[in-house]
């Protein structure tokens, strides 16, 4: 069950950098943000093993510039096994290389997306809340009400990124005033082939998802709602619990289900 209500959210931030995957070396960005990584800023918001969020459009609300820099950057993986300061034969680091990236600069976007759950996750949640006793209501507008009311005092999982870790963003309510300035912005850009999400099959094997001949048109990139129902078919793992920091995050979860359900 798809809801039929749009949820938004504004983000900005100085810096975002959505790679393209051909070019992740030297690393070069998209144009625009991507649908995957507007789905990653509201997990960092609200994130449920019960449902998945299918991102419907995404609209930019500043002007498209570009800006590169060049970083010191480890050759593979961190690892307790490796000696940052190493030095080789030749008298030059061993595992540190310079490269550069080609990033975003001074970005803004509004996304939007729905909340999408399946018939028996809903029953399921409905049937949690009977046994603690909480007050009926539907799971779907449960949790639009709780990401709502979460954008609204600034709260998340963690701090929500723009492509890389190192890229953090701010997450605001749209107002009428933001969605004007996309209209007076009137944007139109090609973008080409966009990377729209990644598929995991039920062994976690990942297979891309491609967007052909995107573009933003009007200040709005579109997502097309076949791919969104092709991620439907995506597994949907909850994190371990086991985890410190994860049980942390569970325990105040079920906390805040708690208190929705008595309001």
């Amino acid at each position: 069950m798809i809801d039929t209500n749009i949820v938004k959210v504004r983000v900005k931030a100085p810096y975002a950098c959505f790679t393209i995957p051909a070019l992740k070396v030297e690393r070069m960005t998209y144009p625009c943000m991507t649908p995957s990584a507007a789905r990653g800023v509201l997990e960092c918001i609200l994130w449920k093993p019960e449902f998945q969020w299918l991102v419907k459009r995404i609209k930019v609300l500043r002007p498209i510039s570009f800006t590169s820099f060049k970083r010191n950057e480890l050759k593979s993986k961190p690892s307790n096994h490796i000696d940052i300061t190493e030095i080789d034969n030749n008298g030059k680091p061993a595992h540190r290389t310079q490269r550069n990236s080609i990033v975003l600069k001074d970005v803004e976007y509004i996304i939007e997306a729905v909340i999408s759950m399946t018939e028996e996750n809903i029953a399921k949640v409905k049937r949690r809340d009977a046994e603690k006793g909480n007050k009926p209501c539907e799971p779907i507008v449960k949790y639009r009400d709780m990401f709502n009311r979460r954008v609204s005092k600034g709260q998340c999982w963690h701090q929500p990124y723009l492509g890389t870790r190192e890229f953090s963003c701010e997450f605001f309510p749209v107002t009428e005033e933001d969605e004007n300035r996309v209209a007076q912005l009137n944007l139109t850009y090609p973008v080409g082939s966009m990377l729209f999400d990644l598929l995991y099959d039920e062994d976690r094997n990942a297979t891309p998802i491609y967007m052909h001949d995107v573009a933003i048109r009007n200040g709005i990139l579109e997502c097309p709602d076949e791919l969104n129902s092709q991620m439907l078919k995506s597994t949907h793992l909850r994190a371990k619990k086991s985890e410190f920091l994860n049980q942390v995050l569970f325990d105040f979860n079920k906390k805040e289900e708690g208190l929705c359900s008595q309001n």
